[in-house]
């Protein structure tokens, strides 16, 4: 299994974000935070729960990183049980969105610019939690996408295109090469 290059999958991170931002974008609050009954997700908190696991898995697998928000994080757990799964502000949840991007970007530069101990070691680890991640906002977006499309009768924007990105279930993945 060959991976890309961390820089790489930086620029593949940022397309998966940018398809979930071109997903959200035209939505209104109250169909962002919109769901169809108590035992679901709405939008707004797949928006925090994708970010929150970049975060745990950043935090976790490369550098103790501090959360730009700790009640977030645990809202937006996967454990959290899906009727506490409440949508704060919006814009709370687009900051914690672009800090835990801008920390992804940070860490994962450094260690593919070898500013940490053990490089080759964590360029190994980095590359396959890149791929986790982008795989992982891409699993929500395509939730966001559906209930975008099938409730809310909005567009959808076009799937994004790349060497490196497959189709598989109906799923955008990054595959290893």
């Amino acid at each position: 299994m060959t991976l890309p290059t961390l820089t790489t999958l930086l620029a593949e991170y940022d397309r998966s974000l940018a398809y979930t931002d071109d997903l959200t974008d035209g939505l209104t609050s109250a169909e962002i935070a919109w769901r169809p009954h108590a035992e679901s997700s709405a939008i707004g908190w797949h928006l925090g729960h994708q970010a929150a696991v970049a975060h745990y898995m950043v935090r976790n697998l490369t550098a103790a990183e501090p959360s730009p928000d700790p009640e977030l994080d645990q809202l937006m757990d996967s454990a959290t049980a899906e009727p506490d799964r409440d949508v704060p502000d919006i814009g709370r949840v687009l900051d914690y969105r672009g800090a835990i991007a801008e920390r992804v970007h940070h860490l994962i530069g450094n260690i593919d610019a070898g500013n940490v101990g053990a490089p080759a070691q964590l360029r190994v680890i980095a590359g396959t939690l890149m791929v986790a991640v982008i795989n992982h906002e891409y699993q929500h977006s395509k939730w966001i996408g559906e209930v975008r499309s099938d409730q809310h009768g909005k567009d959808l924007p076009p799937v994004p295109v790349s060497n490196c990105l497959s189709n598989i279930d109906g799923y955008v993945v990054l595959e290893p090469s």
